[in-house]
């Protein structure tokens, strides 16, 4: 099989898909890998290290999208929509429920489209959660940040210091990305209260977060909690569907001024009704009098970090597509199955469908 690894080219978007190593044990099992020039040099894989590992450099984004296989970190820009076809498949993440422009285009172009996102093993999702990780932990780093008074916030120090209190900061979600960035926060000496609905993640939670807080996550304890937050944090998570609107403009304006919102939940159309993507170009902007940081792609601001915890997840499912087909590799890896959100033309995906209103089916093979 052909893979194709093209370069980022969303906004400050420096991962690559495939590291040299990956490209190198692909091509060891006899398929043969392109790349697209200078795709690796925004996270420290220059070409000649996938050269070195046997992989065929291409010199423009139509090479790289001329092959079976494409592997992508982020979804589709409207300059890569005529580069799809039928008879491809195309894996990467695509949070398509925030997105309807992208799902008429991946069903227009006849791609078989796997998001990333929507795989699973068990309950898992096992190919969102190091992002999920990184996102989550960065939240409290970008949050700390713009909490200063020269960057437009209150001027708090998270971490307090003898004799002042700390910074207060609210999770909403004990999830993945939720659990990591209240890891960040209490490690900075912030107090920290998560918001959770699941009652087994909050006996979870308490018992490995020995110095947050816990509550059970409704409209009435988040409006307790506001107007003394400094750093409130969305980091709300329903797979495949569009966020949850959790956050109002009316509760927004409960919380002081120059406090900061991270809604991590931002590629999935956000958490609040304030949220709209920004880029890491420029970051945030002021609703209320707070500070919002919406960037749909977090951790490309890390980018050495999160390719290789996400290349360490996508490689197997690469690999076994690879040699297997996407059939096979369903056969091998059912939960496969559910990150196939466009196929031949047609919508598979139920949590996009009822996001847009469009119709569906189970993906098929023959």
């Amino acid at each position: 099989m052909i893979i194709g690894v093209p370069k980022e080219i969303k906004t400050q978007e420096a991962r690559v898909a495939l590291l040299p190593s990956a490209a190198y044990q692909l091509i060891q099992r006899g398929h043969k890998v392109v790349v697209e020039k200078n795709a690796g040099v925004g996270s420290g894989y220059p070409d000649k290290e996938y050269e070195q590992a046997g992989a065929t450099i291409v010199p423009n984004h139509a090479d790289a999208f001329a092959a079976d296989l494409v592997v992508k970190v982020k979804e589709p820009l409207a300059s890569e929509f005529s580069l799809l076809r039928k008879n491809q498949i195309l894996f990467t993440y695509l949070h398509l429920a925030a997105d309807l422009k992208l799902t008429e285009a991946l069903i227009a172009s006849g791609v078989t489209a796997v998001a990333y996102e929507m795989v699973t093993q068990g309950r898992r999702l096992p190919l969102l959660e190091p992002m999920s990780e990184i996102a989550g932990r960065m939240s409290v780093i970008v949050g700390a940040y713009f909490l200063a008074k020269n960057r437009g916030g209150s001027g708090v120090l998270l971490g307090g210091v003898p004799g002042v209190l700390p910074g207060r900061v609210v999770v909403i979600g004990g999830g993945t990305s939720g659990i990591n960035a209240a890891r960040m926060a209490t490690g900075l000496g912030a107090d920290v209260t998560i918001l959770e609905v699941d009652l087994e993640r909050m006996r979870f939670l308490d018992i490995t977060m020995h110095t947050a807080h816990t509550l059970f996550s409704n409209q009435a304890h988040l409006d307790e909690l506001l107007p003394n937050v400094d750093l409130l944090i969305g980091a709300v998570l329903i797979p495949g569907a569009k966020a949850p609107k959790l956050v109002n403009r009316a509760m927004l304006r409960r919380m002081r001024p120059g406090s900061v919102f991270v809604d991590i939940a931002i590629d999935q159309g956000g958490c609040s009704e304030t949220s709209r993507p920004t880029t890491h170009d420029d970051p945030i902007f002021v609703e209320e009098g707070v500070v919002h940081y919406c960037v749909a792609n977090m951790p490309g601001a890390y980018a050495r970090t999160a390719t290789q915890a996400l290349t360490n997840v996508t490689y197997p499912f690469v690999e076994l597509i690879a040699d297997q087909g996407l059939a096979g590799a369903c056969q091998r890896q059912p939960g496969l199955l559910t990150g196939i959100s466009v196929q031949n033309g047609k919508l598979t995906c139920p949590a996009v469908a009822a996001a847009h209103k469009i119709a569906h089916q189970a993906p098929a093979f023959v």
